[in-house]
């Protein structure tokens, strides 16, 4: 009997570590799918590297209408779900009534803060990666005019597009043209709208066009190329969408945020509070790659590379529009 009960107590200690390092990850996607080509299917490629990484699957949920919201987050916490992942500031009035609730569980939320010690908030200074896209379409733009079209109408948004007005202002630009798509949730999956306003905006004389839009950004890259203008990617590399018409992609480092918080929580390293992520940190950039390259020149690259270094320095300071909405420039 000695001999049996040793025998269980040890498979137990085999079996014990490797529970104890077992997690279940989950994420919640925003509207517009999590193959947007832009916000959502960055998340979904932060959660497939930390699968490929480690062999451990992981759960997701797609909403169609924002009254799932809640109920779809519940059911994943009620299920052991931890740690769980939302894509989009949307999800916020939901998780701060659930983090509440099941205090045991790890969350994190990308681009709002939600003030719960259970709760990472992932945000981002948009603003510095827009600047230097802003840089870039001024020295790309023949007509020193360019343009910017932004999803729905709210002040992360608008925080988008005061960095690109910024940017290309100090370098040479003399107008921006600024459209929003709509102001309900739906602005972000209108590809057909975001090539209508692109092309408004072309008609008054813009050449190169930085859309943040979500899906309705595919339409502001169709539309450009069609029209042999340039436009500028977001969230994602989107340069190859539009090979050679694409500038280049302001890149906002979501799956970063997914991979990390998984990984964490795997490695029992998890931690609450507010991730504030911008150039300095590898939050945001620009993408060079071969789709793209022979748009860049040297004096371009040396343009947007100094004041990369600039901001990160502290010498460039790029206003936050959501620090008092309202932009400067």
């Amino acid at each position: 009997m000695k001999r049996i009960v040793l025998g269980l107590l040890a498979a137990t200690a085999m079996v014990l570590p490797a529970f104890a390092a077992d997690i279940q990850p989950a994420i919640l996607y925003d509207l517009g799918g999590k193959f947007d080509k832009s916000f959502n299917e960055a998340s979904y490629n932060g959660a497939e590297k930390f699968k490929t990484e480690t062999g451990i699957a992981y759960v997701e949920f797609e909403v169609s209408n924002a009254t799932q919201r809640e109920q779809a987050l519940r059911r994943f916490a009620e299920d052991g779900r931890n740690p769980i992942v939302m894509a989009g500031f949307s999800w916020a009035d939901a998780l701060d009534k659930i983090a509440a609730e099941f205090p045991d569980t790890k969350f994190a939320i990308i681009d709002m803060v939600v003030d719960k010690p259970n709760v990472r908030s992932v945000v981002y200074k948009e603003q510095e990666g827009s600047y230097l896209v802003g840089v870039m379409a001024a020295m790309a733009s023949k007509s020193k005019k360019v343009g910017f079209i932004g999803g729905m109408d709210i002040p992360l948004i608008r925080k988008f597009g005061c960095g690109y007005v910024g940017g290309a202002k100090s370098a040479g630009a003399t107008d921006v043209i600024q459209n929003m798509t709509g102001d309900t949730p739906a602005a972000w999956n209108d590809p057909a709208k975001g090539g209508e306003i692109a092309k408004t905006q072309i008609d008054q004389g813009a050449d190169v066009i930085y859309a943040a839009a979500g899906g309705t950004g595919v339409g502001v890259l169709q539309a450009a190329a069609d029209s042999g203008k340039l436009g500028i990617g977001v969230d994602s590399n989107q340069n190859g969408l539009q090979p050679g018409k694409v500038l280049t992609s302001m890149v906002k480092r979501v799956d970063v945020a997914v991979y990390n918080t998984f990984m964490d929580a795997k490695n029992d390293k998890f931690t609450g509070g507010i991730n504030d992520l911008g150039l300095k940190e590898g939050g945001v950039d620009y993408a060079m790659d071969d789709n793209n390259k022979a748009l860049v020149d040297d004096a371009m690259k040396t343009a947007v590379e100094k004041a990369k270094a600039d901001i990160i320095a502290g010498t460039v300071k790029v206003h936050d529009y959501m620090s008092d909405n309202a932009c400067p420039y």
